[in-house]
């Protein structure tokens, strides 16, 4: 049996074994996956203990993606564009990076939320790793711009000059909207990641008609960022739950050469919705 983790501290809560779990029953695939739980500053020694005893790749969540590109031998475009890396896959005595979240957010968006994104405005609230993530692939979709919007600035400004070559970008402060509409908001920040409503400091007004509101943060119930949204007046939103699932998809096609369908795990994870 083939061995695979997913690491990061705290890990407990992790739905990866779940899903991935999944995936191996409906493919066929002879394989385990399990929890590492990594000291803060111990991540490439669990990593290289989990190879030594054979482990054929690793999920990497927070707080060690960045930990994960270091220890990386070569990496995809789309991890090094990042500067993080969620999946790890063993080749021989080397690792391989890949980043799979941006991809995971594309697919959920437009193929089970069926949200165009080509040639539309997009805003994403936040330039911490998680916006850096999804930055690469969502610009390969043939938006017409994306707009970054920080809290610090400064951080916005430097996603954009990094990946102006990629397409349309730009940075603004969150008073700095001003007029401007999207037709996808995404929030990438940790506001609300506690449940709660607090730390939203842009302003009303952002969504045009039939917008989409995506939070990459997801929960039993609705999110803080997407109850903001629905008090705006959007009716179409989504949490992150899609992209997780698509994302850990991703990973998997990496690992064993095969995609498997996301829809069941959509009804284990969510039975009914």
């Amino acid at each position: 049996m083939d061995r695979y983790a997913v690491v990061g501290n705290p890990v407990a809560h992790s739905k990866s074994p779940r899903i991935h779990e999944a995936f191996a029953r409906a493919t066929g695939q002879a394989m385990t996956y399990e929890r590492l739980l990594a000291p803060i500053g111990g991540f490439a020694q669990v990593a290289e203990g989990f190879a030594r005893a054979g482990g054929k790749g690793l999920n990497v969540t927070v707080p060690f993606k960045l930990d994960a590109l270091a220890i990386a031998h070569s990496a995809s475009e789309r991890a090094r564009a990042a500067g993080a890396c969620n999946t790890l896959k063993r080749d021989g005595d080397r690792w391989y990076a890949d980043n799979t979240d941006g991809a995971g957010i594309v697919r959920d968006l437009t193929v089970n939320r069926g949200v165009a994104l080509a040639g539309r405005d997009v805003l994403v609230l936040g330039a911490g790793g998680a916006a850096r993530g999804i930055l690469l692939p969502m610009l390969g979709q043939d938006v017409r711009s994306i707009v970054i919007s920080n809290r610090t600035p400064g951080k916005a400004e430097a996603l954009a000059v990094q990946f102006a070559a990629h397409g349309p970008l730009d940075a603004l402060a969150p008073d700095r909207i001003g007029a401007r509409t999207f037709d996808v908001v995404v929030n990438a920040t940790s506001a609300g990641l506690d449940g709660g409503d607090t730390g939203w400091s842009w302003p009303a007004g952002l969504f045009r008609t039939g917008a989409f509101a995506y939070d990459l943060v997801y929960a039993d119930g609705t999110t803080a960022f997407l109850r903001w949204a629905q008090g705006q007046g959007v009716t179409r939103t989504a949490d992150g739950i899609g992209m997780l699932i698509e994302q850990a998809a991703e990973s998997f096609l990496l690992w064993r050469g095969v995609r498997p369908q996301t829809a069941p795990v959509f009804e284990l994870l969510r039975p009914g919705k």
